[in-house]
């Protein structure tokens, strides 16, 4: 029995670990590399292993740095099961479909300027319809339900309460007599968050496959984080401006409205109106009312009360382009949530264009701002930015609330990790250097572990 890793090594994109057992390949996570235009090209490169010789896939959730590259799997040739949870298999026929999308428009672009320049044209990486045929070969299953994926190979799946359906993925290995059970946390969730439950706590493994992105540092709490939504609401409201809210289309989008609806009266939303401004975000909004089987139980108690979690009287779901275009007529009172979540593209830049140079107009930053995009050029308190090469002054009030995440900090980490009573070994994956390297120490001294930082094309005997 050995794993070997292929990604996420050292990094927080391009999960993926091949299991190897009993002469059977399990492909765990087949994701996406994210980030500079450097670190995507790698999306481009060979699978380093053999996809004819897979007889399985497993992945832990739909985000795109664990599920992006499946198409291609397909597109070589693996015609077996991908396994997940039912909600994630929802969740992927929104978000593959769309990422299929942007790799078109993206070839389209780079075409024209390849045929003014008598290049060779590129294909697409993979396409919408590639994308569909992925979703055939989904698998969904429930939490805590054992299912044999091969010989010596047994898969449960467990609430990692990262985003919905996101699974802790635990696989018990059996190959000439000997058993052992391999842990892979797959993306943890931030204890407490709205709508889902808290990570499934594991009592024994013999190998825990741990990911660290946030294992050096602490998040905000959740009541402070509201309270500062609050106070924004009230003074925006006083300034009679409109508040933007850059939001990611599955799992802060949600947060974000089944807050409003806890929050509707102490907030005075009534006084606005709301606007989910996304056809993604409104789709991965159904898929989140659909699964009510996973919410925690306050979720599920407003479920019950409310027939609902999500129902605003005053918001409005705007699909088409048409739609967003009336939007922006409005001056004052407007609270328009809108892909994509780093201001990189999406609606929110057209609703910047008409209001970010606005005194009165506010800006709720509730996201992860990664270093080279617009909405981290807004937090570092840029002057003037560039929308489709107009320059437009930054008068509108940034605000960014530290609070969200969908990710454990550093204390949730070790919590989960505390949840193991025989304290197995750990691999850590899913983490920039900084991140995994105070983690690791973390975990050394408090628990006395053996803990291996993954690399590229390590392979781990089991």
């Amino acid at each position: 029995m050995n794993i070997k890793f292929f990604g996420a090594t050292r990094e927080v994109t391009g999960s993926c670990y091949l299991v190897q057992v009993n002469n059977k390949n399990i492909l765990i996570e087949c994701g996406m590399f994210q980030g500079s235009h450097e670190h995507e090209k790698h999306n481009h490169d060979p699978f380093p292993f053999d996809v004819s010789e897979l007889d399985a896939v497993i992945v832990s959730h739909a985000h795109l740095d664990h599920t992006g590259r499946l198409p291609m799997l397909i597109k070589e040739g693996f015609h077996g099961c991908i396994y997940t949870h039912n909600t994630t298999v929802d969740l992927c026929k929104i978000m593959l479909l769309d990422s299929g999308y942007i790799h078109e428009k993206e070839a389209r672009w780079e075409n024209k300027k390849r045929e003014r320049k008598g290049l060779a044209l590129v294909d697409p990486l993979y396409t919408r319809a590639e994308a569909e045929t992925t979703c055939q070969y989904f698998k969904g299953l429930t939490y805590d339900a054992e299912l044999e994926v091969c010989q010596g190979v047994k898969l449960t799946l467990r609430d990692a309460g990262h985003i919905i359906g996101s699974a802790i993925v635990e696989l018990a290995l059996t190959e000439n007599g000997v058993s052992k059970k391999i842990v892979f946390s797959g993306d943890l969730g931030h204890k407490n968050a709205p709508i889902l439950r808290d990570p499934f706590t594991i009592k024994h493994a013999d190998l825990v496959i741990m990911e660290s992105t946030y294992g050096d540092r602490l998040h905000r709490s959740w009541q402070d984080t509201w309270q500062e939504m609050g106070n924004i609401i009230a003074n925006a409201k006083s300034s009679k401006g409109n508040i933007l809210i850059p939001a990611f289309t599955v799992g802060r989008t949600q947060e974000l409205l089944y807050e409003f609806k806890q929050h509707f009266e102490e907030w005075q939303l009534g006084d606005w109106q709301i606007f989910l401004d996304s056809p993604m975000g409104i789709k991965a909004t159904n898929v989140y009312a659909k699964h009510r089987e996973v919410y925690d139980k306050k979720a599920v108690d407003v479920q019950l009360q409310d027939d609902g979690i999500f129902n605003l009287p005053n918001l409005h779901m705007s699909e088409t382009t048409e739609y967003s275009m009336k939007i922006n007529q409005i001056s004052s009172g407007a609270i328009i949530i809108a892909g994509s979540g780093m201001c990189t593209g999406g609606r929110i830049k057209h609703h910047f264009k008409h209001n970010i140079w606005r005194e009165n107009a506010h800006v709720l930053i509730v996201g992860f701002q990664a270093r080279g995009t617009l909405g981290r050029s807004l937090v570092d308190g840029c002057e003037h930015i560039k929308l489709w090469g107009e320059k437009v002054q930054v008068k509108a009030n940034i605000h960014t609330i530290g609070g969200f995440s969908a990710h454990a900090d550093q204390q949730g980490l070790l919590e989960w990790y505390q949840g193991f009573e025989n304290k197995p070994p750990v691999v850590l994956v899913h983490g920039e250097v900084e991140a995994m390297d105070i983690l690791a120490q973390k975990l050394k001294h408090q628990y006395q572990v053996n803990v291996t930082q993954a690399s590229y094309k390590q392979n781990i005997i089991i």
